[in-house]
């Protein structure tokens, strides 16, 4: 028996037609580099914002915002690198007048601290939080066959959910009663 499996060759772009602009992502992506991306964003919005991206449902707005910088370092990391560059980019500027740039808000901040006539940081492409929501969603569909990776516990409850609703319909079902038993109280 033989079997063909195609690779994408041609990036994946993300059009942004009201800012006449296109980001391009990586034709492929190996399955490890995408969950490690996936976790270190993951972990770092938790710890220094309190956001799980898993569960965006309830979480304070301003939260999500400072999110955003390290929702952004993730998909930069899946694109190629001049649109790479462009999602991270951050500028100082003084009144409407750039500057400087920096590929970090944490380097920007530090120096539009310093700019006489007082400077502030912005990001070089602005974009809504929910456009930049919708391209994590749309990097786990073309990554991962649209499952979240398993970074979650509410993973986890999903899996043991159906391990006990599938023994429950066999004629083991005394056995897998006392199972799902278990499960349910530990």
């Amino acid at each position: 028996m033989r079997k063909s499996f195609a690779l994408a060759t041609e990036p994946h772009v993300a059009e942004l037609p009201s800012l006449g602009l296109e980001l391009k992502f990586l034709a492929e992506v190996m399955g490890d580099e995408y969950l490690d991306a996936y976790a270190e964003m993951r972990d770092m919005q938790k710890a220094e914002t309190g956001v799980d991206v898993d569960d965006l449902e309830g979480a304070d707005v301003e939260k999500v915002k400072a999110a955003s910088s390290g929702l952004r370092v993730f998909l930069s990391r899946l694109m190629l690198p001049e649109s790479a560059a462009l999602i991270t980019r951050v500028d100082v500027v003084r009144g409407e007048k750039v500057v400087n740039s920096f590929q970090s808000w944490d380097e920007a901040k530090a120096h539009a601290e310093k700019v006489k006539g007082g400077g502030r940081p912005v990001w070089a492409l602005r974009l809504p939080d929910r456009v930049l929501v919708e391209l994590l969603e749309w990097t786990v569909e073309l990554y991962t066959g649209g499952r979240r990776p398993p970074t979650s516990s509410g993973g986890s409850s999903t899996a043991s959910r159906k391990a006990g609703t599938r023994g429950t319909g066999t004629s083991r079902s005394k056995g897998s009663t006392r199972t799902a038993g278990r499960s349910a109280a530990s």
